[in-house]
C-alpha cells in the first residue's frame, strides 16, 4: 500500500463552524477587503443578508473574487501568534496563479463556498495524486485566495502539522503547460529567507506538484454559489 493511499485512514479533525455570513462580511470590511475589491461596504452586507445558504454542514465561506482581491493584497491580513502573513520571496508571480480549467468561478464579485474542508485525510499525498481524488468525490479544490479568506475568518484552522494546500490555483507557462509549483499556506519556522522575525507567521508559499508532505492537507469545498447584488 502506498503512503498516499494509507493516509486516507486518518480521522479528519472536526473544525468549528464558520461564523454567520453577516459576521464574515463585517470582518472583511474591518480588514478593508471591500476597499481593495472596489466594493461599497453595504454590498458585502447586502450579499450576506440576502443570499440563501444551503442547509446542513458547517456554514458557508464568504469570498471575494480573486480578480477583485488578489492573494498579494490579502496575505498580510492573515494573523498567527500575533504575526502578519506574508508571501515567500520566490513567489513574486503569486497573482498569476489562476483557477484550473476544471474550477468554475461565479461571474460575480462575491460568492460563497460550501462544505469547506482542510483535507487532513489526504496529508502525505502529492497534489498530482490529490486532484483526481477530489474530483472523483465531486469536491472542488480551493483557490489560494479562498484559503486566505478562510483563515481571515478562522485563524485557528491553520495549525502546526495541519496546514493545507490550495491546488485550485495553478500557473500556466507560455507553452500552456502547468508550472510545477502548487500554492499552500502554512506556518513559518523563521528559517532561511523567511527571517527569524517571521517565526510562527502565516506563510503563503508553494510545493512541487509531485511531492508529498505529511503536514499538508488539501483544502476543498463542495460548491461555489453567487447571486446578483
Amino acid at each position: 500500500m502506498s503512503e498516499a493511499v494509507s493516509a486516507t485512514s486518518a480521522v479528519p479533525a472536526v473544525l468549528p463552524a464558520l461564523p454567520a455570513l453577516s459576521a464574515q462580511a463585517e470582518r472583511l470590511i474591518e480588514l478593508g477587503v471591500h476597499e481593495i475589491a472596489g466594493l461599497p461596504a453595504d454590498d458585502l452586507r447586502t450579499f450576506a443578508e440576502t443570499i440563501e445558504v444551503p442547509a446542513g454542514g458547517n456554514g458557508a465561506l464568504l469570498a471575494v473574487h480573486p480578480d477583485r482581491a488578489p492573494a498579494s493584497a490579502l496575505a498580510s491580513m492573515l494573523r498567527h501568534d500575533g504575526k502578519p502573513g506574508f508571501v515567500v520571496t520566490d513567489m513574486p508571480d503569486v497573482d498569476l496563479f489562476a483557477p484550473l480549467d476544471t474550477v468554475t468561478l461565479p461571474d460575480a464579485p462575491l460568492y460563497l463556498l460550501t462544505g469547506v474542508d482542510r483535507g487532513d485525510q489526504m496529508a502525505n499525498w502529492s497534489p498530482n495524486e490529490a486532484l483526481p481524488a477530489l474530483t472523483a468525490k465531486n469536491r472542488t479544490p480551493l483557490l489560494l485566495t479562498e484559503g486566505i479568506h478562510w483563515l481571515m475568518q478562522q485563524p485557528a484552522v491553520l495549525e502546526r502539522n495541519h496546514c493545507f494546500m490550495t491546488i485550485g490555483s495553478r500557473l500556466r507557462k507560455g507553452n500552456g503547460a502547468l508550472d510545477a509549483r502548487t500554492p499552500a499556506i502554512w506556518i513559518s519556522n523563521g528559517t532561511g529567507r523567511d527571517g527569524r522575525e517571521r517565526r510562527n507567521a502565516p506563510k503563503v508559499g508553494w510545493c512541487w506538484a509531485g511531492n508529498r508532505h505529511t503536514w499538508l492537507g488539501f483544502a476543498s469545498a463542495t460548491d461555489r454559489l453567487a447571486q446578483d447584488l
